[in-house]
């Protein structure tokens, strides 16, 4: 039984989209959640989007996209902000039921970010769901040594995957 699974969905903000909705019909079933999702706003003037941040399961909701200006190209990640999520996670860690990860990005593949804390919830049996882009996919499986399962894009089996864990009732 592999405690570590991980999502990568093709499209811009696609992985966000779908885990938020999964973290809303696990919380609606009454899982007890930690970790983040992430919600993306476009601006009309800015060729980058705003990035809001929610620590699962009852906030804050932390704005980690630094707003540089329309013309910016680079990185917009609050680092910062993140660093703030990942203590605001820590500390509700746990007594959870299962930690979703909005995104193993730049930072975790560095080893920073929210590394720490996915190890932490490994530690302490809480099975962790993590978004992975393409870009940080190979970093991920190497972090994940082998003991990550990669899952669909599919509400239905990673529900089925979150039961396999041994995590409550879900509807």
């Amino acid at each position: 039984m592999t405690q570590l699974a991980h999502v990568s969905i093709e499209g811009r903000g696609e992985t966000d989209r779908f885990l938020s909705v999964l973290a809303e019909r696990l919380e609606m079933s009454g899982l007890r959640l930690s970790g983040t999702v992430q919600a993306n706003t476009e601006r009309a003037d800015r060729r980058k989007c705003d990035m809001d941040l929610r620590v699962l399961p009852d906030g804050p909701t932390l704005r980690i996209s630094e707003d540089r200006g329309a013309l910016s190209r680079g990185c917009i990640l609050d680092h910062g902000a993140l660093e703030q999520a990942v203590a605001e996670v820590s500390r509700r860690l746990h007594g959870t039921d299962l930690m979703i990860v909005n995104k193993f990005g730049k930072r975790e593949a560095e080893g920073h970010g929210m590394v720490p804390v996915i190890a932490e919830a490994l530690e302490a049996g809480i099975p962790v769901l993590a978004g992975v882009n393409k870009l940080n996919l190979e970093h991920f499986l190497s972090f994940a040594g082998g003991m990550s399962l990669a899952l669909p894009a599919d509400i239905r089996q990673v529900v089925d995957w979150c039961r396999a864990q041994g995590v409550p009732d879900i509807v």
